[in-house]
């Protein structure tokens, strides 16, 4: 990903953005070098290792996951919120429309997680971090019905090698115009433009 040295984001918010946004794209290279990509949720996990790990699970008939045992890196994107920037909102000048928001890509070789015991843990991290502490659990299905129904998916761990993280926030635009952008953003009615705002002001000086 190209990266602007003023909208490069360390490694710690890049973890805080794939928490928060764990609706991601994961892309692999077939043989041939085409890529397959998967919209799926992804879990970030921290296993003591420098950058963590990210579990999830494809359905079986997806043939994605055959792919894991080529030896390359797959591809996982992770979006927060994002917003238009019109130039109008600048002060008066030869300015442009643009694009404010902040991503994560996180690159590892997916690992297929065999075992039931394995695949049931990974559904639980999964369910657990969107239902919370009194939500639904699995232990509401019959008995056995969560071990069959592993059978139709298939759960998989990928260490990270590398993180990259984008924060393009209007860093590159003086104060005012930072302010006048965050103002009109926060005026929005939109949850992703006023979401951008309050990054802007994350990382105003």
């Amino acid at each position: 990903m190209y990266i602007p040295q003023a909208f490069e984001g360390s490694d710690a918010v890049g973890r805080e953005i794939m928490q928060a946004h764990g609706w991601a794209l994961l892309v692999t290279a077939d043989e041939a070098g085409a890529p397959l990509a998967t919209h799926l949720a992804l879990h970030w996990q921290d296993d003591g290792s420098p950058q963590g790990a990210l579990v999830g699970h494809l359905a079986r008939a997806n043939a994605h996951w055959k792919l894991f045992a080529r030896p390359v890196e797959s591809l996982a994107m992770f979006w927060g919120p994002h917003a238009y920037v019109s130039p109008t909102w600048y002060t008066p000048g030869a300015k442009v429309p643009t694009w404010n928001y902040v991503t994560v890509h996180a690159y590892g070789r997916p690992q297929i997680v065999e075992d039931t015991a394995g695949a049931l843990a990974i559904l639980r991290l999964l369910s657990g971090a969107y239902e919370g502490a009194d939500g639904w659990t699995m232990d509401a299905l019959p008995p056995g019905n969560a071990e069959a129904q592993t059978k139709g998916i298939v759960a998989f761990r990928m260490p990270l090698a590398r993180v990259e993280t984008k924060l393009k926030l209007s860093q590159n635009r003086d104060l005012e115009d930072r302010h006048r952008v965050i103002a009109r953003l926060e005026e929005s009615g939109g949850d992703d433009a006023r979401a951008t705002a309050a990054w802007m002001k994350r990382v105003l000086p």
